[in-house]
């Protein structure tokens, strides 16, 4: 039985995922897990400004209330080079996608104010 806290974070990437897809995004994967870490969400994005399909990995983030950190906040370096890893997993692990251009986007909940933030290109892999 998942606990109360899986339970929010489960729907919490559903609505997340509902969101995007609203929004032209398509699935590719959810919940992609290896070694490293997890990618909540791979999608594809359809629109971009270059014309060009774009792999999207989604990191979905929610915080209660009186959380000591916001939810967009909480995607620290750590945070951030773990997805790295885990989407370089993905991408050798489907070497289909490997000629697509890749970001990577975060969607952060707040339970303190109830609104949904997406920040696109959220952070970059440096080289």
């Amino acid at each position: 039985m998942k606990t109360l806290r899986q339970q929010l974070g489960n729907a919490g990437e559903r609505d997340a995922e509902d969101f995007l897809l609203a929004h032209g995004l398509t699935l590719v994967e959810r919940n992609y897990r290896c070694r490293s870490g997890e990618i909540d969400l791979v999608m594809t994005d359809p629109n971009p400004t270059d014309a060009k399909e774009v792999l999207v990995f989604v990191e979905v983030r929610l915080r209660g209330r009186g959380a000591q950190v916001s939810a967009l906040d909480s995607v620290d370096v750590t945070k951030r080079s773990r997805l790295i890893t885990a989407a370089r997993h993905f991408l050798m692990s489907h070497p289909q996608w490997c000629d697509h251009p890749c970001r990577f986007d975060v969607i952060a909940m707040d339970a303190s104010n109830n609104d949904l933030i997406w920040v696109t290109n959220a952070f970059e892999v440096e080289a």
